[in-house]
């Protein structure tokens, strides 16, 4: 099983969601970057699990621990440990599906390909995993924001039928973000979202939304022009995230309904720069970075996890029905934002040090 995400500054995540820790290895980071654990821990703040009526009731602190890497409180050039112990599992929630597989989730998969696998909250499956992923994105944020200057942003745009339009990007910040229960900036639509959420929550079910991603101050010349373009590594960073089921960049799937004259990104010099009149390409031509802002849009499924009753099979094959105990989100798209900005940053911060080695 592939744990391991870059090639430069590349994170291995490990862990399971009822283990005893989850955690991750990250290795490339330039020594010299000033780093504690309340820089990792303001992150895993925004993912964990238990702010509210709107997020699984799993309660855990997810306090963050640096085992290595970092003396004197700056990295060393050598790898960096985190690691956040498991402390409210409660795994004979999960003990009938030891024998059934979970309608929408990676049971059934898992058995087929392993004949084995740990059912307690999906063991790797599960969205625990990406405590992992935060933390070393967390590092690869503070590294670009020191180097470039460059900032991320995700919010939740949609929520069901529940779409904050569009609106101005110049202002938005992350504290408006997350003064949002439903971390969505545009406060009439969050309420919005919000009601939407809690009705899934009361029938038991669940509901999926959108998220958008926004990357200020982007180096320009990041990305390879054949397979490790930007927009396809970011496409693949984005769809490792559990439940993430669709990504597009730029003008995305509207551009099919576009002219070329249209969607063309008009070119003026400015400055001292190069620059574009409109960003239909979401600042990424050929798989380069042009320098414009990176802007996403991705797709989350409805929590998998559910407590109405739904038909299903036995390992042993046998047909019948089963309804969820385990605590879920009703919505994931609304812990997804860090998540988002974070694999990100890890993209970023690889293809910035493969071009710091690739040119003079």
């Amino acid at each position: 099983m592939s744990s391991t995400f870059g090639k430069i500054f590349s994170v291995t995540t490990w862990g399971e969601s009822h283990g005893q820790a989850v955690g991750a290895v990250l290795d490339g980071c330039p020594a010299g970057l000033p780093l504690c654990e309340a820089d990792i821990q303001a992150f895993l703040d925004r993912r964990r699990p238990g702010q509210g009526k709107l997020t699984t009731a799993r309660d855990e602190k997810d306090q963050v621990r640096i085992l290595s890497g970092v003396f004197e409180g700056k990295t060393t050039g050598t790898p960096i440990s985190f690691a956040v112990f498991n402390e409210d599992q409660r795994s004979g929630d999960y003990s009938e599906i030891a024998k059934w597989y979970r309608p929408g989730h990676a049971d059934l998969c898992y058995d087929l390909k392993y004949g084995f696998r740990d059912y307690r909250g999906g063991g790797r499956s599960s969205a625990r995993e990406t405590i992992g992923r935060v933390c070393a994105g967390a590092v690869a944020q503070k590294f670009l924001a020191q180097v470039a200057g460059t900032e991320f942003l995700a919010w939740v745009d949609s929520v069901g039928t529940i779409d904050c339009g569009k609106f101005d990007t110049g202002t938005l910040t992350r504290e408006k973000i997350e003064a949002s229960p439903v971390r969505c900036p545009v406060e009439t639509f969050s309420e919005k979202m919000e009601q939407e959420i809690l009705a899934a929550k009361k029938d038991g079910d669940s509901v999926g939304g959108t998220v958008k991603l926004l990357v200020k101050n982007v180096p320009a010349a990041l990305g390879e022009p054949v397979f490790d373009r930007l927009d396809a590594l970011l496409a693949q960073a984005m769809l490792s995230i559990p439940a993430c089921k669709g990504f597009e960049i730029g003008s995305g799937f509207a551009g099919t309904r576009m002219r070329g004259r249209e969607h063309n990104d008009e070119i003026y010099f400015e400055d001292g720069k190069f620059r574009t009149r409109t960003n239909n390409a979401g600042g990424c031509v050929g798989g380069i970075s042009n320098g414009a802002d990176i802007e996403c849009r991705l797709a989350f499924k409805p929590t998998a996890t559910i407590s109405q009753s739904q038909k299903t099979a036995s390992r042993d094959g046998e047909n019948g029905e089963l309804a969820a105990k385990g605590r879920h989100d009703p919505c994931v798209a609304v812990r997804a934002p860090v998540i988002v900005e974070s694999m990100a940053a890890l993209v970023l911060a690889d293809l910035y040090l493969q071009q710091k080695r690739n040119c003079l």
